[in-house]
């Protein structure tokens, strides 16, 4: 099969590529695009793709422009930083999706399913679903918090929170000043929550906001150390499989 990889994030589009090598060697990746301009040129002048390899948000416009303009009829696998919201519209309408950073298991999976498409037919996607679901993702996120302090309860607002730490088994919003909040929420839980422009998942452990950084140190082997503001200890660090995602994050 072939495919093209349109994402507007270098290393982003370059880490897909090399694990589409990785999962699916049989399919060619034959273009990696990086806007809509770029991207309808290429498909107005080659024969179309098995399927595409799609991110939500491009620099000139919506991927889904692409979808509109270019009339391509093969599947799309779309992939994104944003929260998994509108999962179900995409599937119902032959078309799968994929949350940043990519698990490479989802991702055989996701190819999987386009590779048993190939042999029936397609229905073609619903647009109007596809419009509401983009604007689902597209959503607001959580700006604040209620924070019980004994009989009381009091709003905690996101802006004001650096970090958000796993500590045996609780979960904490972290102040830029230090102080804990204790929350009823996984970090999993909040990675689906709050605004990926803002906040990164770099470990197990911890959920950064880029506002909090104030330093961050390279040490061997590529691993990142940061210095986050209100978080006391100075063993904060990037999990080696985030550094490459978390990188494109912080140069956005």
């Amino acid at each position: 099969m072939r495919t093209i990889i349109i994402d507007d994030e270098r290393l982003s589009a370059q880490r897909l590529e090399k694990l589409i090598g990785q999962v699916a060697p049989l399919v060619k990746v034959e273009a990696v695009l990086a806007s809509v301009k770029s991207s309808l040129d290429w498909l107005n002048s080659n024969p179309p793709p098995d399927f595409l390899m799609l991110d939500i948000q491009l620099g000139d416009g919506l991927g889904f422009d692409i979808m509109e303009q270019s009339g391509v009829k093969c599947p799309v696998i779309f992939t994104t930083a944003f929260n998994e919201y509108a999962v179900k519209a995409f599937r119902l309408n032959s078309i799968d999706y994929l949350l940043k950073p990519i698990v490479p298991e989802e991702l055989a999976e996701a190819i999987r399913r386009v590779e048993e498409k190939s042999t029936g037919s397609l229905p073609s996607p619903n647009t109007a679903e596809l419009a509401m679901a983009l604007q689902m993702i597209t959503r607001r996120y959580k700006e604040r918090f209620m924070i019980r302090s004994g009989e009381k309860i009091h709003l905690l607002p996101v802006s004001q929170i650096a970090a958000f730490v796993s500590l045996e088994g609780d979960t904490f919003a972290s102040s830029a000043e230090g102080r804990l909040y204790d929350l009823d929420l996984t970090l999993d839980q909040l990675t689906r929550l709050l605004d990926p422009a803002k906040f990164f998942r770099i470990s197990r452990k911890y959920i950064i906001a880029v506002d909090a950084i104030e330093s961050v140190t390279v040490f061997s082997g590529s691993r990142l150390k940061l210095r986050v503001k209100g978080v006391k200890t100075d063993e904060v660090f990037v999990s080696r499989e985030r550094v490459g995602e978390f990188r494109v994050w912080m140069d956005r």
